[in-house]
């Protein structure tokens, strides 16, 4: 029985976390929720798992949740309450699926006290790889991925790092987006509900969004640069719309392991969650008769352009990939508003790069401030 807190717990992510956990009530207990302001469903969370530990970060949205949580649960308001919750002496692996930066503190904090971390939150990697990652090796405290493509690898490597010496490269899949398929369209017409019409995944608007720019699939090269040690020449992506292989690992003898599953999330969540041992959690397997071809290409980096701006900002490292991160998020959010044109999230993200002064090496302090020059940056320009 593992005791799990999971920070996002009513997001995508979240959601199917806890379907996760209802499907094995052997294997884990949930002793500790956190949401933004979304209290009306954590306190349906909190009476179907028997919760004893909330926190909500909106502390408007606090106030009025705590006068209707049930006897006994503990309720940790405002920013902090995540550290709180990421930091509970009954924990043994938090799960963070809160979105943008704001997942850095308490990831860092359970890392720092050696608890394992299952990783949805990708900003956490791209805008403080270097940190995290020398938190865990200080601390013997684990990243289990959560993105699909990131646990594609991990389960290639079966579950260790001793085998990525030999890595030649990495291959991370993309679905291709809504925009695939459709070379004419004119991308500074896109409206958001197009952008947010994907063929495959159930995603968070924001997530969807990145995906029909292909930035999600940049801000991934970033990430397994991190979690896997390889270099950015040796990361490369293919577009396949099936979204059946997750992810390809080639060695150095030419060998290649391919990860396949449903494109669903909570296989991903689940691996992270029984890590290192698997379960029958009642998912689907594969049929491969039925699903016919599979079929690859190379993006189109020209239409895309976020791919390479990630690329780029990745490779650069210091505050570019937090700045990156932070003006595509206000892009975004002013996309989905209907404020901007969809040609603008990446031009803008082009121009923030241009315009800021890297900071290599950064500490923490510099990494928040990049993220908070990089979103005026982008309000101002807008």
């Amino acid at each position: 029985m593992k005791n799990v807190v999971v920070l996002g717990s009513t997001g995508s992510i979240g959601e199917s976390t806890l379907r996760v956990a209802q499907a094995l009530p052997d294997q884990f207990r949930l002793v500790g929720l956190a949401v933004h302001s979304h209290t009306e469903r954590l306190l349906e969370q909190v009476r179907a798992f028997g919760v004893e530990h909330v926190a909500v970060t909106d502390r408007e949205a606090a106030e009025r949740c705590a006068a209707q949580l049930p006897a006994g649960v503990t309720l940790h308001a405002g920013p902090e309450g995540l550290v709180a919750l990421a930091t509970l002496a009954q924990a043994d692996i938090v799960l963070c699926a809160v979105v943008g930066l704001a997942g850095l503190p308490p990831v860092l904090a359970a890392l720092e006290q050696g608890t394992d971390v299952a990783l949805a939150t990708k900003e956490v990697l791209v805008g403080a790889g270097q940190r995290v990652m020398e938190t865990c090796a200080r601390t013997g405290a684990r990243i289990l991925p959560v993105d699909s493509e990131h646990s594609g690898v991990f389960q290639c490597l079966a579950g260790r790092g001793d085998d990525a010496a030999a890595l030649r490269r990495i291959i991370l899949t993309a679905s291709g987006g809504p925009f695939r398929d459709r070379p004419d369209i004119d991308f500074a017409t896109v409206s958001p509900a197009e952008a947010l019409a994907h063929p495959t995944w159930q995603m968070g608007p924001k997530v969807t969004i990145d995906s029909a720019t292909l930035m999600n699939k940049g801000l991934e090269l970033i990430e397994a640069h991190w979690l896997f040690a390889v270099p950015f020449d040796r990361l490369e992506v293919l577009v396949h719309p099936q979204s059946i292989v997750h992810a390809l690992v080639e060695f150095e003898d030419g060998n290649s392991v391919a990860h396949m599953s449903q494109p669903d999330m909570r296989f991903a969540i689940q691996y992270a969650l029984t890590w290192p041992e698997r379960c029958d959690g009642g998912l689907p397997g594969l049929d491969l008769h039925a699903l016919g071809a599979l079929t690859f290409e190379a993006p189109d980096r020209r239409r895309f352009p976020c791919l390479d701006l990630a690329c780029a900002a990745g490779a650069a490292g210091g505050t570019a990939p937090a700045v990156l991160n932070g003006v595509n998020e206000v892009a975004v959010a002013r996309f989905l508003a209907g404020e901007i044109p969809f040609t603008m999230i990446w031009k803008l993200v082009e121009s923030a790069l241009a315009h800021h002064k890297r900071v290599d090496d950064p500490d923490l302090d510099a990494i928040m401030a990049a993220d908070q020059w990089a979103r005026s940056f982008a309000h101002e320009e807008i």
